[in-house]
């Protein structure tokens, strides 16, 4: 395999006519944020445009964005921005894309483009969109493309299959080979070996799963175990899902619906997005089983079931508030509740924080663990065999997942004969050269996290979290002093102030004659050098050996002197 996963690479050179280049800006090296940038005779098509989710080791970050600087002074060359399907990981960005330039077209399925526009309204941007769907051909500049329904774990997904004169890309987006669906929608894996006989020079391939032997589990496999957790609950269940998981939600209300009971949705994402679904036809609502939130405290607990979102840990979606006791719903000893999701890697620690606050309060806690309450919505090594058995493609590049995902892939695309030489392994910013039907890379463009803090985008950096980390782990110590302006005597101070810090505050009076001694040393010895500056930086080193060595901390140190 071509890998240049540890070396750092030059600028790409300026790209040959009859050569297109491929961009991953995200989904490379991280299961989220996947965006790729595809450019031929100067135009750019853009696959996607999704959110990252911020980890423990990020703390007070809302999201994280693909690094757009390399299209910024470019917006009036992209043709359109595609959108395999409607997870947040692949359209959660769009938002802050189109306010740079509000009238990029937005090209995918109905639902896909019903959900993104949903979120655009709250952004106050009205998106120019064009609504395509399997099997339909749509021109966009140089770009010819045709989509292919693929299964997912959200309805109306598709590949994209883009055609230039300097060869085809066979993007699949996120994708398994579910034989009997929900929704009776398969892979069209006739498209793809139609496709595959005229020729695919490059397939990029969905990797979430590729360590993953065999075949993913089907989706209707899930509803029986539904069924047995709803025949035997007692009282109220609480089930919770990603909020566009449409199939999972679709298997919970047929659920109650058989046995009696109410669905109440809880969460923002989680009721807009199932009104949308419902109201596209990708939702079928049994009749008299749909409650509004607020009228459950008017049945019996046997009688409620609530679907939310919260599945992955998240501190302020509704599960996690539940655990909280933060909530206008409570659970406790009787209730089931259900997580019916994967783990996304990075979120374990907060996932099983909300399980452990959930049993503690005496609720029965199932999850992919122990049940089969939840199946991915990615192809495993089997189901990615018999796609590039199918495709036979001349070069592969592993897109979505982590190193190790992307490395398994293509190692499977090996194992089916795909040459070593010519399955491409990149990383998000890496360059990606298709001329005379050879991918290769070509050299890395600088990409790194955007992190959306509240209302600010791109603004923190990661010496600000660090900071928050430090902080957070070690505490927090403020000192104050005044000197002489003339002659840089102390006059008063200082005066020493910690916060997050265990020990009692009486343990840093041992260090102020420390600290006063080494302030007199710097104005005797070196008064060119006692400006203001100079003297903080005297405590910080004073108070920072001081407490390494004898309190084994390494706080924040904020010293501040004053002139008088």
């Amino acid at each position: 395999m071509s890998t240049v996963f540890t070396q750092r690479l030059a600028p790409p050179p300026a790209l040959e006519e009859g050569t297109l280049r491929i961009v991953p800006l995200g989904g490379l090296g991280d299961v989220g944020r996947n965006m790729t940038v595809l450019e031929y005779g100067g135009r750019l098509l853009v696959v996607d445009c999704g959110v990252l989710f911020p980890e423990e080791s990020q703390p007070g970050v809302d999201l994280i964005l693909p690094d757009f600087d390399l299209i910024a002074d470019r917006l009036e060359d992209v043709e359109a921005i595609v959108l395999t399907h409607g997870h947040e990981d692949h359209i959660g960005a769009v938002p802050y894309l189109l306010r740079q330039k509000p009238d990029i077209p937005l090209v995918g399925s109905e639902l896909t483009l019903a959900f993104v526009t949903a979120k655009l309204r709250e952004h106050r941007i009205r998106p120019v969109t064009r609504t395509v769907a399997e099997g339909r051909q749509e021109g966009l500049g140089p770009f010819d493309c045709e989509f292919v329904a693929v299964n997912h774990s959200i309805p109306d997904a598709l590949a994209v299959h883009v055609t230039t004169p300097a060869g085809t890309v066979l993007h699949t987006g996120d994708f398994k080979m579910d034989q009997l669906p929900l929704d009776g929608r398969i892979t069209d894996l006739r498209a793809f070996a139609r496709l595959g006989e005229a020729g695919v020079d490059l397939f990029m391939t969905d990797s979430t799963n590729a360590e993953v032997p065999g075949f993913t589990v089907g989706e209707q496999q899930i509803g029986p175990t539904l069924q047995s957790i709803f025949a035997r609950a007692q009282q109220k269940i609480v089930v919770a899902s990603f909020s566009s998981h449409v199939h999972r939600v679709q298997q919970v209300l047929d659920a109650a619906a058989a046995h009696g009971r109410k669905v109440a949705f809880v969460g923002r994402s989680m009721v807009r997005n199932m009104r949308i679904a419902a109201e596209l036809g990708f939702l079928e609502v049994p009749e008299d089983t749909l409650i509004d939130v607020r009228r459950i405290d008017d049945l019996s607990e046997e009688q409620v079931v609530l679907m939310c979102t919260g599945s992955q840990g998240e501190p302020m979606a509704a599960l996690g508030r539940i655990a909280n006791r933060d909530h206008r719903v409570s659970v406790g000893p009787g209730d089931v509740v259900i997580l019916a999701s994967s783990l996304i890697p990075g979120n374990e620690n907060a996932v099983f924080r909300v399980v452990n606050g959930l049993m503690e309060l005496g609720a029965e806690v199932i999850h992919k663990g122990n049940a089969t309450v939840h199946t991915s919505g990615h192809a495993s090594e089997g189901e990615l065999l018999y796609c590039y058995n199918i495709v036979r493609p001349k070069n592969v590049m592993p897109i979505h997942g982590e190193v190790r995902h992307l490395i398994a892939n293509g190692r499977i695309a090996e194992a089916t004969g795909v040459p070593r030489e010519r399955v491409v392994l990149a990383r998000d910013g890496h360059v990606v050269d298709l001329r005379d039907g050879i991918a290769e890379t070509v050299g890395e463009v600088p990409n790194g996290y955007v992190y959306v803090d509240g209302s600010s985008v791109g603004e923190i950096s990661e010496t600000d979290l660090k900071d928050r980390r430090i902080l957070g782990d070690e505490g927090f110590i403020s000192l104050f002093a005044v000197v002489d302006s003339r002659t840089g005597a102390l006059i008063a101070g200082p005066e020493i102030h910690a916060r997050g810090v265990a020990e009692d505050a009486q343990v840093f009076e041992t260090i102020r004659p420390e600290i006063i001694a080494a302030l007199e040393q710097a104005v005797t010895e070196q008064p060119e050098r006692r400006d203001t500056y100079q003297l903080q930086q005297v405590m910080r080193r004073v108070v920072g050996r001081y407490v390494g060595r004898r309190l084994r901390r390494r706080p924040m140190i904020i010293p501040v002197v004053v002139e008088s």
